[in-house]
């Protein structure tokens, strides 16, 4: 039975509905079960979050089942309301799912906001693994955790390590430098890494800059406290960074890096 009351948003709820009764229709008996992963399922997703899936399917979609998944992530962003318009996961293949093994395997996946579709491993990582198992919000299906082993916690702290030793570059490389989003994205990414290093966790992007700014060295505060106080102008591809944050962005990543 499809949950009714996944999220706090009744709009996002009938989305919702929407993907997985439109998923159902293109795969049939192939869909093994829909999940949020995310910050809808770490408590913290709000009206600046977008909203994180996973479709998991018993093998990889054929011709058919593409092109019928293809038309409905066409269609959904362009339907009357909001929500729709933040959506972003992909379709993952079980047996792909079920050990770190799997890790890197291309997906069907669709962007935040966008109508088309491509193969990617953005949505298996080791990150949205852990949380999809340990918090995931079930749509329909079984449990996550009946579809996964529990990914180690050396796992998780290599790959956060990885990703903090390119994070500036990284993100600078599809996030403009000029726009205040990124530079408060490279900040909370910054502190997402770092809380996954030393505890083996995930944590949401809000609650990991509460813990930076708890237990990071003091001299960071001031940068975590505008972060965090700006968080609430959400996305605005016009508004440029505060004079300075992005410098500062940049060496508290660096710093992270060194520090992890």
């Amino acid at each position: 039975m499809l949950n009714p009351h996944p999220t706090r948003y009744a709009e996002l709820n009938g989305v919702l509905h929407d993907l997985v009764t439109g998923a159902q229709a293109a795969l049939g008996d192939d869909l093994v079960g829909a999940y949020l992963q995310g910050s809808f399922a770490l408590g913290a997703g709000d009206l600046h979050s977008d909203c994180d899936f996973l479709v998991v399917v018993r093998r990889r979609p054929d011709a058919r089942q593409e092109a019928a998944l293809r038309a409905l992530h066409r269609d959904l962003p362009h339907r009357p309301g909001s929500w729709n318009r933040h959506l972003e996961g992909s379709y993952a293949v079980v047996g792909d799912l079920r050990s770190t093994a799997g890790l890197g395997r291309l997906w069907l996946y669709v962007d935040h906001g966008a109508d088309a579709m491509e193969w990617s491993e953005h949505c298996n990582q080791p990150w949205t693994r852990w949380i999809l198992r340990e918090h995931g919000i079930t749509l329909v299906g079984p449990c996550p955790s009946e579809l996964m082993d529990p990914v180690p916690d050396d796992v998780l702290r290599t790959h956060a390590r990885g990703t903090l030793a390119t994070l500036s570059r990284d993100v600078e490389a599809w996030c403009p430098p000029g726009v205040a989003w990124c530079q408060r994205y490279l900040v909370v990414q910054a502190c997402r890494s770092l809380y996954t290093v030393r505890t083996g966790q995930v944590a949401s992007k809000r609650d990991a800059l509460r813990w930076a700014m708890m237990h990071g060295d003091p001299r960071w505060r001031p940068l975590l406290q505008q972060v965090q106080a700006d968080r609430d102008l959400g996305f605005d591809g016009g508004a440029a960074p505060r004079v300075g944050s992005m410098d500062a962005a940049r060496e508290f990543a660096a710093y992270v890096a060194a520090v992890a």
